[in-house]
């Protein structure tokens, strides 16, 4: 059984010698890709996906923190109705798989949403000023960062929940005997402390998203992971592709770790 050190006790980090033996299998791989052409090929035909990957990532993290704040905010509200939407929500949509969320925003709700927009715009288009949209005219991408918006946002908002309530009831109480409004109190009270508790979950989700960007290959995205299985359906280079494919995920998920990891060792000692 081992022991656990006392609490004020300072206890300094191990060295990461993880990070050391992945970083030398990282070199080795790097080498094996230059001197090897399979692989090299390999390398340069899914490396085409990495801006998609990016990209999806990014638009879509930013939009679900934006939503989630939306949501955690509406299910503190003091409207009891409000709570109930926001807490119906969060239940719903966590309840659902990323996978099957992902194949209902994209072939259910994205006609849907055609149709509601054909309908409120149909008086536009009988008079001639604007022209009717089709389902083909939402890109499956964008279809693709609907869906992570929607399912990560549900998670995000509770990650504010948690973070917000971390918060001592007697500094919001003393904010309010200053005479701060809600927005002040938030900006300048509850907020900048919440942040410390929400960071670190919600750097982690960030690289969840990162791996979940993956699928979006289902729908035929031109990400990593899809580039991939166009080159191993068509070379039958199964080991090599999804080697690389691999090498590719772990180099942005590390990375991306490591300088989240950084960021909050600096916000902790501010």
């Amino acid at each position: 059984m081992a022991l656990r050190p006392s609490p004020d006790r300072h206890v300094k980090d191990d060295y990461p010698w993880w990070l050391v033996a992945l970083v030398a299998i990282g070199i080795v791989l790097a080498a094996v890709i230059v001197a090897n052409d399979i692989y090299a090929q390999v390398f340069r035909t899914v490396v085409n996906g990495v801006g998609i990957t990016v990209f999806v990532t990014l638009v879509a993290f930013v939009l679900a923190t934006v939503l989630g704040l939306g949501i955690c905010l509406l299910g503190m509200a003091d409207n009891p109705v409000l709570r109930q939407i926001a807490r119906f929500y969060i239940e719903m949509i966590r309840g659902i798989p990323m996978l099957v969320l992902l194949f209902y925003v994209a072939f259910v709700g994205a006609p849907a949403l055609v149709a509601a927009y054909n309908f409120l715009i149909s008086p536009l288009v009988t008079a001639g000023v604007a022209e009717p949209i089709l389902v083909r005219d939402l890109s499956l991408m964008w279809r693709a960062i609907i869906a992570l918006t929607i399912g990560y946002s549900s998670f995000i908002a509770e990650i504010f929940r948690a973070g917000f309530q971390s918060v001592d009831l007697g500094q919001i109480e003393a904010a309010k005997a200053l005479g701060l409004s809600r927005y002040r109190r938030f900006r300048s009270v509850i907020f900048p402390q919440a942040i410390r508790v929400i960071f670190p979950p919600l750097s982690n989700d960030f690289v969840s998203m990162v791996k979940d960007s993956s699928l979006v290959s289902v729908l035929g995205v031109a990400d990593i992971t899809q580039m991939g299985k166009v080159y191993a359906a068509g070379s039958f280079r199964f080991f090599e592709t999804y080697s690389i494919v691999t090498y590719i995920y772990l180099i942005l998920t590390i990375g991306l770790s490591l300088a989240l990891r950084r960021t909050e060792k600096w916000m902790k000692s501010r």
